[in-house]
């Protein structure tokens, strides 16, 4: 950048944006009517808590209705603002596009410290909010479908699904109208862990392209690979230990709001998090070195590094000095668009956060799809795959018993073949068949293209001209 003054979130992703259509041949009119957010809804709204009126203000954006219904999650900040609800919502239009979920982009949030409440406070709060977007259809099963976010979660998706029901008791798909929800209130299996687990499917999916890993200077699986998370909340924990537990990687490094462990070793994620839930921070955790200053971390020797808490973290101040040769975004906006640009010269790799993150939302496709269709995948066949799966165990097993010790099945082999495909590894299925199309998807436009030079501007690229041909096939 020309200016050494930081972008803004939502400055960020316009200037990504701008970098991509200015690859592509698009009339400007269309090009404008991709870009700016289609409407975006203030509310302020008063609760009676401890005996008094309190005051608060929410947001609900819709970027794009190329597709509907619109899709984004809801999260609870106090830094919650209009540009930057808008900035996500148009991240959302982008990351469906780029991952085919067929929904436009919206987000919402509401400026508000949940820890500040009481469970039963928080329910009559996100109630109240529920109300005012429901009675203006900016909460509905075909038009506009919340999820959740930074600070929210499945407790909060029960409470918004049972506010719209009451409020339209004769809609039979009113369960659509949130995804994210318990599984005992129309959720689907698979969904807390969507994010992290996407993650994980996109790295492996990575590893799998040895020209991919030559450019970020790795070699090699993931196995043994050093890496350092920012955040272990939802997704940041999830990936950990997905990664670590699955993948074989070593987690040398956690940081969180109280500061950062680091263990060359590698981190036990599931004691860490543990630890965090007992005491509330990573401070006199026993078993790795302790770093007040969290961020400094991010400047760790690392093979891959996971910001997956705030956007901007990685930034003009601190880019120069990221070590990390591949970077994922599990977060929204973790690398501003100056330190994007100084990575890129560093030659360092960046999956971006439209990709990267985007198990969330594919998921919630999956459970809106079992909402308005009234069953759980995998009850009506499930049972026959298994009766077929079990014809050929039998006609091996007449053939074992024939051959006797010359040739026999391994040991679990009739077990793990036996086994029929249920919600959640149907979900799994899903999930990883989704991120690696996604990418390949990017990595084709990445290596075919000369002046693409990386996978953020290949991720737009996909998109944007996804977005473009479902405006073009409506007329406009």
């Amino acid at each position: 950048m020309s200016s050494r003054t930081e972008p803004s979130f939502r400055e960020s992703v316009d200037l990504m944006f701008n970098r991509a259509v200015s690859l592509m041949d698009l009339p400007p009119g269309l090009e404008e009517k991709i870009r700016v957010c289609n409407a975006t809804y203030t509310v302020r709204f008063g609760v009676r808590l401890r005996g008094a009126m309190h005051t608060f203000t929410g947001y609900r954006s819709v970027h794009s209705e190329h597709m509907e219904p619109v899709k984004g999650g809801i999260r609870y900040a106090t830094g919650v603002n209009q540009d930057e609800v808008e900035a996500l919502a148009a991240l959302m239009t982008y990351k469906c596009a780029l991952v085919e979920a067929p929904f436009g982009g919206s987000k919402g949030g509401l400026c508000i410290d949940p820890r500040e409440y009481e469970e039963h406070e928080l329910e009559l709060i996100t109630r109240r909010f529920a109300y005012e977007l429901a009675k203006r259809d900016l909460i509905h099963p075909s038009q506009n479908v919340p999820a959740p976010d930074m600070g929210t979660g499945e407790r909060e998706m029960a409470w918004i699904a049972d506010q719209y029901a009451r409020m339209n008791t004769t809609d039979i798909n009113a369960r659509a109208c949130v995804t994210g929800k318990p599984l005992n209130a129309g959720g689907i299996a698979g969904r807390i862990e969507a994010t992290g687990r996407g993650v994980q499917y996109a790295l492996q999916e990575f590893f799998r392209h040895e020209e991919d890993k030559a450019a970020a200077g790795l070699s090699g699986k993931l196995d043994g690979k050093r890496i350092i998370v920012q955040g272990l909340g939802n997704v940041g924990y999830h990936a950990a230990k997905f990664l670590s537990e699955e993948d074989g990687a070593r987690i040398t490094g956690i940081i969180e709001r109280d500061g950062g462990l680091f263990n060359e070793d590698g981190l036990d994620v599931e004691a860490v998090r543990n630890w965090i839930v007992k005491h509330d921070g990573v401070s006199g955790y026993p078993d790795a070195q302790y770093v007040e200053n969290g961020a400094l971390l991010l400047e760790e020797e690392c093979d891959i590094l996971i910001p997956a808490a705030l956007e901007g973290v990685i930034n003009l101040s601190n880019a120069e000095r990221v070590k990390a040769p591949l970077i994922i975004e599990a977060a929204n906006g973790p690398v501003t668009a100056g330190a994007d640009e100084i990575l890129r010269k560093k030659g360092c790799v960046i999956i971006p956060d439209m990709y990267a993150n985007a198990g969330g939302v594919t998921v919630s496709y999956f459970e809106w799809v079992k909402n308005l269709s009234h069953i759980r995948f995998g009850r009506m066949q499930r049972r026959q795959e298994e009766a077929r799966h079990q014809l050929v165990i039998d006609e091996l097993q007449r053939l074992d018993d024939v051959m006797g010790e010359t040739w026999s099945m391994s040991p679990d082999f009739k077990q793990k073949y036996l086994k029929g495909a249920g919600e959640l590894e149907l979900v799994r299925s899903g999930l990883d068949d989704t991120m690696r199309v996604a990418y390949q998807s990017m990595r084709e436009v990445w290596h075919s293209r000369e002046e693409v030079t990386d996978l953020r501007t290949a991720a737009y690229l996909v998109s944007i001209d996804k977005v473009a041909k479902s405006y073009h096939a409506k007329g406009l």
